[in-house]
């Protein structure tokens, strides 16, 4: 028999559709990634209503960087305003930032505001993970590397050195816009998750709809590979 899960602690959302949003609208893709900050921004306010204690959110990918550079430029101009407009609330509402990939390539004052953000924030007792130029095939193969440094390879010693190693297991991986597919994110994570994919495009998720993915997931039966 399954187990019944009684909460999500971690949930991990792949936040997809910001660019179409904006072209059903005629909009840029600009705004359609403004539209996708606020959001984040709802669902960040709304995680005191739930018993989620981590959530981690695929924010810039290591393949992003193939995009046009006006966009990526913009991805990255929109990522300063957050950090500038949204520190003190995490602050206040005892969230703590954790940042995952290879974040600490990124232009230097993004990785200062970055590590000041973590500083600030490091009493929280609800963690926001951030994927940053994150790819989850890089982060298998560095984990690797280095639990062959100093021993044997093993699946303890790969998820001791993932970058989510402080964090809860994954337990609920959600797509938006309708794809169906992971795109290289929390791929070793994502073993035994149970994953929901969604049609609603990223700027148009609220926080009443990922109360009903947790209520999704709460009804039901995980087997852990058993029966």
């Amino acid at each position: 028999m399954g187990e019944k899960p009684k909460h999500a602690r971690h949930v991990a959302i792949i936040m997809d559709g910001n660019g179409r949003w904006a072209k059903r609208r005629a909009l840029p893709r600009a705004i359609g990634h403004q539209r996708g900050v606020e959001a984040v921004r709802r669902l960040v306010r709304s995680l005191g209503d739930t018993d989620i204690e981590c959530l981690t959110l695929y924010a810039f990918s290591s393949e992003n960087w193939k995009r046009d550079e006006e966009e990526v430029d913009d991805l990255m101009n929109l990522m300063r305003k957050f950090i500038k407009s949204d520190l003190a609330e995490f602050v206040a509402n005892d969230v703590r930032l954790k940042i995952i990939g290879d974040w600490q390539s990124l232009a230097p004052d993004i990785v200062e505001m970055l590590e000041d953000a973590l500083e600030q924030t490091s009493g929280g007792s609800r963690i926001l993970a951030v994927a940053l130029n994150y790819g989850s095939q890089q982060e298998i193969a560095r984990a690797a590397a280095k639990a062959a440094a100093i021993g044997e390879v093993t699946e303890k010693t790969i998820t001791a050195h993932l970058d989510t190693n402080d964090l809860p297991p994954l337990d609920l991986l959600i797509r938006t816009s309708g794809e169906v597919r992971l795109s290289n994110f929390l791929l070793w994570q994502a073993a035994y998750a149970e994953m929901l994919f969604v049609d609603t495009l990223w700027p148009d998720f609220t926080p009443d709809m990922l109360k009903e993915a947790l209520a999704n997931f709460e009804g039901r039966e995980r087997r852990f590979g058993g029966r």
